[in-house]
């Protein structure tokens, strides 16, 4: 989809009403719901982040979402695929942590980007995180700048291939008993995203179609 389209039909966004859980469930591992029951007490104690699904027009025109592989490290988020976005520091809101996060990620100045509206928050059990998502967009052609430290690489995804229902596919994951289990995922630019980021890929993609109608 040619950007100037894209704008025209995301000013809808912001009055339709939020996919919400609905919607992440759809890409939800079979396995969330016992971890939630069995971190009752922990979420009570759950740290709150942000993070940004970022929109913007590549070279040709096209609308394309940015998307970060993360580095290796000791960590429960290692070398998976996600949205620029982190904790939020003392005294900022959901919306600062997001913008201010998205810059030191990928290098996009925050006065640059529109934010069209906040999605649904959802608890990520592994990392004991509450993560409030954004959807906004730049005008023109992003100059990226990955933050060495923490990203690995930077996976521009376009928008069609991200609507695309051959994107949809399955993810075989080893849970900490041993077993494997089949969970929902996006097959996207070589990588498979699950997980909470294709959860809230999910709301993303409802959101969209919704607009486009």
């Amino acid at each position: 989809m040619k950007f100037e389209s894209f704008l025209k039909s995301i000013v809808k966004i912001e009055n339709l009403p939020l996919p919400g859980e609905t919607s992440q469930f759809k890409m939800s591992p079979p396995y969330r719901a016992d971890l939630i029951k069995m971190q009752a007490e922990r979420i009570k104690k759950a740290r709150n982040s942000a993070v940004m699904a970022l929109f913007y027009p590549n070279n040709e025109g096209e609308t394309c979402i940015i998307l970060i592989l993360r580095k290796t490290y000791k960590g429960v988020h290692s070398a998976q695929v996600g949205f620029p976005g982190g904790k939020l520091e003392k005294n900022e809101t959901n919306k600062q942590a997001a913008l201010r996060e998205t810059e030191e990620e990928i290098g996009v100045k925050q006065n640059t980007i529109t934010v069209l509206r906040a999605l649904t928050q959802m608890y990520i059990p592994p990392s004991n995180f509450n993560v409030k998502p954004f959807i906004g967009y730049v005008e023109k052609t992003p100059n990226f700048i990955k933050q060495e430290t923490e990203v690995e690489a930077l996976l521009e995804v376009k928008l069609k291939d991200f609507l695309n229902k051959n994107a949809l596919t399955t993810k075989t994951v080893s849970m900490a008993n041993g077993l494997k289990v089949s969970v929902p995922a996006y097959g996207l630019k070589n990588h498979l995203v699950w997980g909470a980021t294709a959860m809230m890929l999910s709301e993303v993609k409802d959101l969209l179609k919704a607009s486009f109608k």
